[in-house]
């Protein structure tokens, strides 16, 4: 039976918590609501899938600050880096239809790559942010961006940071990139990432969700981002991170900030750009379309195709470089990342080991985990500054596990 709950916050105005969930995940929807309570939710979504079956499906708040619209079954909203799980699906296809070898040089797809000491690049080093390549040295700008031939011919000048392999480097936003321009040689129609995955992916599976975010989308459709405010950005973020973040001379300025930087993907009229491919950072959708993608990866694959032994490559542990999983752009130990999706560990939590997906900025998540077959996604209109989880994302995903635990016949934590 669908459930709705209402929740009141003094001196608002009233918000609903709609969707539905199935018996047994009562819990999350009870986490969702006090999210809006106790977590400063504005406005968001959360969806799971369950061995193929939608066991959560909820929404509620607004989706813009300024007008009070509230959020509706249909609203999608920028998922900033959980972006880069989505286009990692893109080359597990490629893999799945022996395109893509994750053991292979890239120079072997991609003869031009293997300039300024690349040729030795795997693909797997690459998807791994383990290649040094986590920064752009010429003028890349919206101009740029658009022209994927021009994209494609800067990326293979690009000079590794160092000897690609030794050491990890979050590539922001250079990653979908590289791996859209991968995906374009070895596609046999060489569509681009977000086209590939609007074929592919999403409408396959009927989901509204969008790589490449078409010119006839309106507004209406799509959440607007709340800021966290002043204080919450300086107190909320570990201070060393927001030195470097700060520091126009460090890895993660140069890889979130310049060439094209992350701004290069909004829109102040249309609230994000169309018809722009930003792989690693510019997909919208809502959770349902997210949590089903990972769903179905969860659980086979059928639907889109999938073989066994790709599913059981995103699976496997990730691999380290040569200096372990330090990370130069973020400079903490232990962020583990594999085949273009990040793995679960010690630092960042979801799932069980199996499990692989992506976080975006601000607090969103998507995630496979084939041990429970579940998809699972959160995205929110409030941006939060937790870099290893956000408390509203750890709510949902505690009370989805106690859940899944009674179900196994477990008791809940």
């Amino acid at each position: 039976m669908p459930h709705t709950a209402t929740h009141h916050t003094p001196g608002a105005t009233s918000q609903q918590v709609e969707g539905q969930v199935a018996h047994g995940f009562e819990a999350v929807r009870e986490a969702f609501v006090e999210n809006f309570a106790r977590r400063h939710e504005l406005g968001g979504a959360c969806s799971v899938f369950h061995r193929g079956e939608k066991v959560v499906d909820l929404w509620g708040g607004i989706r813009n600050k300024q007008t009070r619209e509230p959020w509706e079954r249909d609203t999608m909203v920028v998922i900033h880096s959980a972006t880069k799980g989505l286009a990692a699906m893109t080359l597990a296809i490629a893999h799945a239809r022996g395109w893509l070898d994750y053991e292979e040089r890239v120079s072997t797809y991609w003869p031009e790559f293997a300039q300024q000491g690349k040729q030795r690049i795997t693909v797997r080093q690459l998807l791994a942010h383990q290649a040094g390549l986590f920064a752009i040295d010429e003028t890349v700008d919206r101009g740029v961006v658009a022209d994927l031939d021009r994209l494609a011919a800067v990326l293979a000048r690009q000079k590794p940071a160092w000897e690609p392999g030794t050491r990890q480097a979050y590539h922001a936003l250079t990653l979908g990139f590289y791996e859209g321009e991968l995906l374009r040689r070895v596609d046999p129609q060489h569509r681009s990432l977000g086209r590939f995955f609007q074929d592919e992916i999403a409408t396959p599976l009927g989901e509204d969700v969008y790589i490449r975010l078409p010119e006839s989308l309106p507004n209406a459709r799509l959440a607007t981002l709340s800021s966290p405010g002043a204080f919450r950005m300086l107190t909320g973020f570990p201070l060393p991170f927001m030195l470097e973040a700060m520091n126009k001379r460090s890895n993660i300025y140069r890889a979130l900030e310049v060439n094209p930087g992350t701004g290069v993907y909004a829109d102040p009229q249309r609230i994000v750009a169309r018809e722009l491919e930003v792989p690693s950072g510019g997909a919208v959708g809502t959770a349902r379309a997210i949590a089903h993608a990972y769903g179905v990866f969860a659980s086979g694959g059928r639907e889109l195709g999938l073989r066994q032994e790709t599913l059981d490559l995103l699976a496997a542990p990730a691999v380290p470089p040569a200096r372990g999983f330090y990370d130069e752009c973020l400079k903490g130990d232990g962020v583990m990342f594999s085949l273009g999706f990040m793995k679960p560990g010690n630092v960042w939590r979801f799932g069980s080991p199996r499990a692989y997906g992506s976080p975006g900025s601000g607090g969103s998540l998507g995630f496979a985990d084939p041990e429970t077959g579940v998809g699972y996604a959160y995205v929110t209109s409030q941006m939060g500054t937790a870099l290893t989880g956000d408390a509203r994302d750890i709510a949902l995903r505690d009370a989805l596990d106690d859940a899944l635990r009674v179900s196994a016949g477990a008791p809940a934590a």
